[in-house]
């Protein structure tokens, strides 16, 4: 049984899933790239029994610009970069948006938030899950009888 999941928690939009759903479908289809792709991917690496590393890719963004909180095992990462715009700008392509973005993860109770590194455009959170001394196994010995 796993202590916890790190899938971002789903919006309570059901339509905005089903279009994403769809549109990746079509995209697959057709070869061309899906209208909705996540900005913020991430990777989850377990280090031993109880610690974990997620590791979420957050290009552009500096410390002051990241915001990252657990609360009743609720992990929540946000961003929030207001570009600044220049009279003479003239973009003939522009596909690398930075706006705001927000993930969450549950995961459960009984973790703690070791430390948090930014690094080259990754945002590295380590964590501790602490299972406490009554959900441990208890393992109990048969002692031998003697007849």
């Amino acid at each position: 049984m796993k202590p916890f999941s790190f899938f971002p928690l789903i919006s309570d939009n059901v339509l905005s899933n089903r279009f994403d759903q769809i549109d990746r479908l079509f995209s697959q289809l057709t070869g061309t790239k899906p209208i909705s792709r996540p900005l913020q991917t991430y990777n989850l690496k377990q280090i031993n029994e109880s610690h974990y590393e997620l590791t979420v890719s957050v290009p552009g963004y500096k410390e002051n610009e990241l915001d990252i909180s657990l609360k009743s095992g609720l992990l929540s990462i946000k961003g929030e970069k207001k570009e600044k715009k220049q009279d003479n700008e003239k973009w003939i392509h522009r596909e690398i948006l930075q706006g705001q973005f927000s993930l969450k993860f549950d995961l459960g109770k009984n973790v703690k938030i070791e430390k948090a590194n930014l690094s080259n455009g990754l945002l590295t959170i380590t964590i501790e899950y602490e299972l406490p001394e009554e959900e441990k196994i208890q393992i109990i010995s048969i002692e031998e009888k003697d007849k």
